[in-house]
């Protein structure tokens, strides 16, 4: 995945994603010590930064594959995205979906023309039931993170950021399946200037974490944990990019997301949902750090059920 890569993928998914707005807070500054600048993409077309790469993955299909349309298993964001980048294009979406995603999630992809097809609450179960839909409709599987051109869609996002302020000195990223830290590091890599990128983690689903401190991949027992756009592990494809990109995940504890969730609805005025919080939350946890960088953190997503608030 090579630079000419990253800029061939912005120009392809243009027409059909937001240039999302680039937010600052002088309050979140001097809590963060920081020169902080939010890129919004909770302000993407369906709430989430994965429409970047939903959208460039089917682009890149043949026309024989989009005709027996695509399947995915997904907790909610990739499922809203694929389903709605398929329609856009035309395309039938088949959606694995877990027993306990967001009921806001399950309705959003219903309406983007999604068929959603319901499996227990564990990675194992969707892997399998996705493979079960790919072979009894002859779907094409496009996994949400582990995938090139998903990848490379999703560095979009940091690569805006990127242009709009060159000379960051650090990305904050969430990490959940990958795809985002991954894309956002071949970004800074390509279009930053001695732009680090770090990950932001919940304890309860830490595998990238101990992944990166063995050298090879890790896997979750259990994921327990309010971001559940982050209930997803790592994948042989985005993992080398990260080990050699990523500088380094900070982890961070439920009170931490919830509490810089609050902090940005309250204070950015912006409705985000968990996931997107693990990013400022792991920047506010070794603040001390960071003082006084210019930085750049990655808001993923704003899907959430305000039904079901953590405050």
């Amino acid at each position: 995945m090579q630079k000419q890569d990253l800029t061939a993928t912005h120009r392809r998914i243009k027409p059909y994603i937001h240039r999302t707005p680039v937010l600052t807070s002088r309050l979140l500054n001097e809590i963060a010590g920081a020169e902080l600048y939010f890129k919004c993409e909770n302000f993407q077309r369906m709430g989430a930064f994965k429409m970047r790469g939903a959208v460039n993955a089917v682009l890149q299909l043949s026309e024989e594959q989009k005709s027996r349309g695509v399947v995915t298993h997904s907790s909610g964001n990739f499922a809203q995205a694929l389903a709605l980048a398929a329609q856009s294009i035309g395309v039938k979406a088949y959606i694995v979906m877990p027993q306990n995603a967001p009921q806001v999630k399950k309705d959003a992809v219903r309406s983007y023309g999604g068929e959603i097809i319901e499996c227990a609450s564990t990675p194992i179960a969707r892997e399998e039931r996705a493979a079960q839909v790919e072979q009894e409709k002859g779907a094409y599987f496009l996994h949400p993170s582990n995938d090139r051109e998903v990848i490379l869609g999703q560095g979009t996002a940091a690569l805006e950021l990127l242009e709009e302020q060159p000379d960051l000195a650090y990305l904050f990223s969430p990490v959940g399946g990958g795809g985002l830290i991954a894309g956002t590091a071949l970004a800074a890599h390509y279009f930053g200037k001695d732009c680090q990128v770090i990950g932001g983690e919940p304890f309860g689903a830490d595998d990238a974490y101990r992944s990166l401190l063995s050298g090879q991949l890790e896997t979750n027992d259990t994921t327990h944990t309010i971001a559940d756009g982050l209930r997803t592990q790592l994948g042989d494809i985005n993992f080398p990019v990260i080990k050699e990109h990523v500088t380094r995940i900070i982890r961070v504890e439920e009170a931490e997301i919830t509490a810089a969730m609050r902090l940005l609805w309250e204070r950015l005025k912006v409705i985000i949902e968990p996931s997107s919080a693990v990013a400022l939350a792991a920047l506010l946890r070794e603040k001390d750090e960071f003082k006084g960088q210019k930085i750049g953190v990655l808001l993923s997503g704003g899907n959430v059920d305000l039904k079901n608030l953590p405050f």
